[in-house]
């Protein structure tokens, strides 16, 4: 019986939904999602009976987004945190119902490139 849509997940279950897998056995790396958490103080799973980390959906689709711009990306973290603490990177995941979507995936890239453009303008004139 598959759990409901809005239901929690255990960290070993996002740690598939992820396709989170260390190279050399094909475990699941529940260590990587651990670490995020220190990184990215949006991440924040409920911690229940047992220190048990359980995840909603929407620390996942935001656990989704840090995998993407990290691993697909090639993001830095400081760079993902710099994204993740604007406001405006929040807004994206609102334009989609909780999922990065093939159809939109090409706007989500677009203003995650124009946001990074931006930042990194803003960078250069504080230095001058």
């Amino acid at each position: 019986m598959d759990k409901l849509h809005s239901a929690y997940r255990t960290i070993g279950e996002v740690a598939k939904i992820l396709n989170l897998k260390t190279n050399k056995k094909g475990v699941l790396s529940t260590h990587v999602i651990r670490f995020w958490e220190t990184q990215f103080k949006q991440i924040k799973p409920k911690i229940l009976n047992s220190n048990r980390r359980y995840y909603d959906e929407k620390t996942i689709n935001l656990l989704k987004k840090v995998k993407f711009l990290l691993k697909d990306q090639g993001m830095t973290i400081n760079g993902v945190k710099k994204i993740l603490n604007n406001e405006d990177s929040l807004k994206l995941d609102e334009s989609t119902d909780k999922s990065i979507r093939a159809k939109n995936l090409k706007n989500k890239l677009l203003k995650i490139s124009n946001k990074l453009k931006e930042l990194k303008w803003q960078k250069k004139r504080t230095l001058k």
